[in-house]
């Protein structure tokens, strides 16, 4: 749970996943094989660590959780899409008062 933007409180199932992941990650016996999951844990190689200049910042290596928000991808694009070009003829509009309210205060063409 987070407790505010920068801080999460660890319930007893967020501290057994990291430990057993932690665990498998280490080949222990019994521990389950370890994979990669988005958003929680990479296993990131030396090579890897060095292209990013070895910086350890997880989201680096991590990625994010990919969300699932149930809207099929071409639904949501059309969506997006529509929306960015209603965005775009508003932002035109305003540019074009902008420069008129500009142009009446004699700063204008």
């Amino acid at each position: 749970e987070m407790v505010d933007r920068t801080h999460r409180e660890l319930t007893a199932a967020d501290i057994a996943r990291i430990a057993d992941t932690y665990h498998a990650w280490r080949g222990e016996k019994d521990a389950g094989e370890y994979e990669d999951v988005p958003g929680f844990c990479k296993n990131a190689t030396l090579e890897e660590i060095r292209k990013h200049g070895h910086v350890l910042t997880p989201g680096r290596y991590v990625g994010m959780e990919p969300e699932d928000d149930g809207e099929p991808f071409e639904e949501k694009m059309t969506r997006l899409v529509a929306q960015l070009r209603e965005q775009q003829a508003e932002a035109t509009k305003l540019d074009e008062a902008i420069a008129a309210n500009l142009k009446g205060l004699g700063y204008g063409e």
